[in-house]
């Protein structure tokens, strides 16, 4: 059993920078793939960046270059910076754990709880 909590969602302006957290209590942090998914409003969730055990990784064609996923397996905790904000980023982000390398949501079988990034222009 995997717990994920995502912090560092915020308000920020088009053209800004965050980096949100994703800690995760339980065993095997280091073995599982963990993503990074969003959902806007009125749309399906996707993944936006994933991070295998092998520390491979993976980006949806719109963040490519502007977004950076990373762990730190010492301290349990995946990391997404995110910088060139637009206003199409707004949305829920989701941290989840999965297993192999997959950008389908099914694959991943630990989910937190949601944090909002809204970016104004």
């Amino acid at each position: 059993q995997v717990q994920l909590v995502e912090s560092g969602g915020e308000l920020v302006q088009a053209g800004g920078s965050l980096r949100l957290s994703c800690v995760a209590s339980g065993r095997s942090f280091s073995t599982y793939t963990m993503g990074w998914f969003r959902q806007a409003q009125g749309k399906e969730r996707e993944l936006v960046a994933r991070i295998t055990a092998g520390d491979g990784t993976n980006y949806a064609d719109s963040v490519k270059g502007r977004f950076t996923i990373s762990r730190d397996n010492a301290k349990n905790t995946v990391y997404l910076q995110m910088n060139s904000l637009k206003p199409e980023d707004t949305a829920v982000y989701y941290c989840a754990a999965g297993w192999g390398d997959s950008a389908d949501p099914n694959r991943y079988g630990y989910w937190g709880q949601g944090t909002q990034v809204t970016v104004s222009s």
